[in-house]
């Protein structure tokens, strides 16, 4: 299949482009970043651009991965403005270019964080989209402008909901599971908002490669929650990181941030009924990501 993966070089993008190397793809990625040395096709610029959309999206392809976007949800809260047109302008440009060509497959990273605080309650398919964050909101605009098109003009849209990734290649990453890694490697410390009893689902990222080769895949449009399946608790999460090092990392708790969501537990039943089967448990994952951090450390 000729597949496009934007945001190819990217954490998330390196190993679905691993994946659908092995499956035979012949695969153009687009990034802001340049590439050196890999097997694919790529064309480094920016995707708000449509003469960057058209070059990296040729002729004949057949799938899109669109992994592209602006993560940071402080960062969005900072700039709303930027992260709109990264992640809608981009998105509809991608899904104009899906609709000039004749694309028949469009995969879609999206996040639970469309649904907003729902405090405790379990997070699937069903629930309403309320984002609290223009991240969250930029999110779910492009999720609507995936269903909209994909229905309008007859190709198949897959959103996929992603918890909080973690795995290898993640060192450069600044969400919490290499920050605690970070801190093994260097005596330091992790600062812990609140008691630490929040709860997040965590899956990694070899997984999250799986879910999107399942997607592309499907036929008709739809949307998919893709966890691990099982939260654990800040708190928990720290004592798994210094089961998988073997190093105690010093905790510090800092006043709770504002808004902050009590909980993150989803139902992924809707992905397992495609295919979907999470292979990496909480320490399993923690370990070969430690072994990723120290083999970067030489």
């Amino acid at each position: 299949m000729k597949t496009t993966i934007t945001g190819g070089l990217g954490f998330v993008g390196s190993h679905v482009l691993a994946a659908r190397l092995a499956l035979g793809d012949e695969v153009t990625t687009v990034d802001l970043k340049a590439a050196s040395g890999q097997e694919a096709s790529h064309i480094e610029g920016d995707l708000r651009d449509p003469a960057v959309v058209a070059q990296s999206i040729p002729e004949g392809t057949e799938a899109i991965v669109h992994l592209a976007a602006r993560t940071s949800v402080l960062g969005s809260i900072r700039d709303p403005q930027g992260t709109f047109e990264h992640n809608v302008l981009a998105t509809h440009l991608m899904l104009e270019r899906a609709r000039a060509i004749g694309v028949k497959h469009v995969v879609m990273a999206s996040t639970n964080a469309v649904t907003g605080n729902v405090g405790t309650q379990v997070i699937s398919e069903i629930l309403p989209t309320r984002p609290l964050t223009p991240y969250g909101a930029t999110k779910a605009a492009g999720e609507a402008l995936l269903s909209s098109h994909a229905s309008s003009y007859g190709f198949s849209g897959v959103a996929l909901r992603f918890t909080n990734i973690y795995g290898t290649g993640m060192g450069e990453k600044d969400s919490v599971i290499p920050r605690l890694m970070r801190a093994a490697l260097d005596g330091g410390s992790i600062s812990v908002y609140g008691d630490g009893q929040q709860v997040r689902d965590y899956v990694y990222v070899t997984d999250v490669a799986e879910a999107i080769n399942l997607a592309l895949g499907l036929e008709n449009s739809d949307v998919f929650t893709i966890g691990s399946g099982s939260s654990v608790s800040v708190l928990d999460l720290h004592a798994a990181v210094v089961a998988a090092s073997g190093i105690d990392i010093p905790l510090e708790h800092v006043a709770a941030q504002a808004g902050e969501m009590p909980a993150v537990i989803v139902n992924i039943a809707k992905a397992q009924g495609i295919g979907f089967t999470p292979q990496f448990d909480l320490l399993a994952g923690l370990s070969e990501t430690w072994s990723d951090f120290l083999a970067a450390r030489g």
